[in-house]
């Protein structure tokens, strides 16, 4: 028996040999143009943040830009909003998806549905997501309406400022509608998959529900939470759209200060803007790989994502 799976296996391969180099013709094209397109911007961006900046008769390449930002007062104040909107959005989301998983567990085991009406936030864009919180938010918005129609509030000024603010409240809102569905849904398939069982056997030895947490179910969900929090720190920390629309003018995050810079009129900003935006993507890109070292370390001790 074994033996003939072996050659019905090496038939396989036989077979599907010839059919690998034509999909590699195929993809060829396509490959060479997003890696022109991709590449080719890359490495332009790369040239005009280190000063190569050909319409300003700008050639000489120096590390002067990066020194410039990495100095700069208003950098720096634009990083430390960012990692606070950004760190603030991914708490609270992960901590209310752990909550709504562990509620939805046994529904979401039994009913198809339940997963279907989570998944729904996430194909809504972000960018759809901001100008519904400009219109609820705002001290014009149907919150504040709302408010007024119960008597909580006598006029439109009384609302809290929750959009444009200090302490980003919007953003970090927004940011906490649009990702606790992506949290929960990472959470509720490892929960499904292997801890619904787990956790009858810590009722049948009679652990509290505390303790069941504690040492079932944290254990089970932290690989698949840590990475989904993760990816939702880089998203938030290098997204755009929504802090351009709810953020206010100073400090700002550093996507929309990196945008200003490089659409100013003063062509000699440009570099500082695209120099900003490369630091954006090396964070961005040490957050996601630091996601994909415990996916892949989770795999290997044998937990599915």
């Amino acid at each position: 028996m074994k033996g003939h799976q072996l050659q019905t296996n090496h038939n396989f391969r036989t077979r599907m040999a010839p059919v690998m180099p034509s999909l590699s013709i195929l993809l060829g094209p396509a490959l060479i143009v997003v890696g022109v397109l991709f590449g080719g911007g890359l490495i332009l961006g790369i040239l005009q943040s280190f000063g190569y900046l050909h319409v300003a008769a700008a050639n000489h390449l120096s590390i002067q830009h990066y020194l410039n930002v990495l100095m700069d007062p208003d950098f720096l104040e634009s990083l430390w909003l960012t990692l606070y909107i950004a760190t603030a959005s991914t708490l609270i989301a992960a901590g209310l998806s752990v909550a709504v998983a562990l509620f939805l567990v046994t529904l979401a085991h039994k009913n198809r549905l339940i997963h279907f009406i989570i998944q729904i936030p996430l194909t809504v864009p972000h960018l759809v997501i901001a100008v519904a919180a400009v219109f609820m938010l705002s001290p014009t918005g149907l919150l504040s309406r709302f408010a007024m129609a119960l008597g909580l509030i006598n006029t439109s000024s009384q609302f809290p400022l929750l959009i444009n603010d200090r302490w980003g409240i919007g953003i970090i809102l927004t940011y906490v509608w649009k990702e606790i569905p992506f949290i929960t849904v990472m959470i509720l398939s490892v929960l499904s998959n292997t801890g619904i069982e787990l956790l009858q056997v810590g009722q049948t030895l009679k652990a509290n529900r505390w303790q069941r947490f504690r040492y079932i179910t944290l254990p089970i969900i932290f690989p698949s939470l840590g990475a989904a929090s993760l990816i939702v720190f880089a998203y938030t920390f290098g997204a755009f759209e929504v802090p351009y629309l709810l953020g206010q003018t100073y400090p700002m995050m550093l996507s929309v200060w990196a945008y200003r810079n490089y659409s100013d009129i003063d062509l000699l900003a440009r570099p500082e803007g695209i120099t900003t935006g490369i630091l954006i993507a090396v964070i961005v890109s040490l957050t996601v790989l630091m996601a994909q070292v415990i996916t892949k370390i989770t795999r290997r001790k044998g937990i599915v994502l």
